[in-house]
This record gives C-alpha cells, sequence and structure tokens, in this order.
C-alpha cells in the first residue's frame, strides 16, 4: 500500500469514514447522504459538498471506483484499496474502544 495514501486518509475523518463504509455496496451520492443520516440517527449529517469532494478526492486516490451513471447519478463502489484503508481504520477504531475501557488491544486475536 502506497504509504502517502495511508498518511492521508490514516486516521480518517468522521465523513470520510461513513462514506467508505457505505461504499461497500455500490451507491450514489445521494443514497450515502441517507445512509449515513439513517445509520447515526440523524447525528452526522454530510453536506452535499463535502460528499461530492470526498467522492472526487477518494476517486483520484483509487479508493473507490465509479460504476455507473443513472439519472446524472454518478454511482461508486469501494475498490481493493479502499476496503484495505478502510479496515486499518476499523482496527484503529476498535484499539481505541477497547483502550477506553481499560482493556488491552490484540490486534486480530479475541483477547490473548
Amino acid at each position: 500500500m502506497d504509504e502517502k495514501i495511508k498518511r492521508v486518509y490514516i486516521p480518517m475523518t468522521e465523513t470520510g469514514f461513513y462514506i467508505l463504509f457505505s461504499l461497500q455496496n455500490e451507491m450514489h451520492g445521494y443514497n450515502i447522504m441517507q445512509h449515513v443520516k439513517e445509520i447515526t440517527s440523524d447525528e452526522i449529517v454530510i453536506s452535499p459538498g463535502t460528499m461530492y469532494g470526498s467522492l472526487s478526492k477518494m476517486e483520484k486516490d483509487g479508493l473507490i471506483r465509479f460504476t455507473k451513471e443513472e439519472n446524472k447519478r454518478k454511482s461508486y463502489r469501494i475498490t481493493p484499496l479502499g476496503e484495505q484503508i478502510l479496515q486499518i481504520e476499523l482496527k484503529r477504531i476498535q484499539r481505541l474502544y477497547q483502550n477506553s475501557k481499560g482493556e488491552r488491544y490484540y490486534g486480530n486475536q479475541e483477547n490473548a
């Protein structure tokens, strides 16, 4: 993995995380905005400007790929590189959560 890409995206912003997380399924920008609002109970609301700027950057960096366009709506899906970045971030979040509860984090092991 390109270390520059890793440095740019880890740690991820909440917006970046939720966009990448959402794109495990093919979606267009408006779908992503609605999905994020729904799964966060309206706590995270991504503005159109932020959404489309993030999609453009993530596509340029190879984290997501354009899949199709219907009615002027472009759909995207996470790439293998994006999946790697997402998994690194999920492990980082898990470590933070476990450490916050006073538990030791063991990476891929349950409780070694």
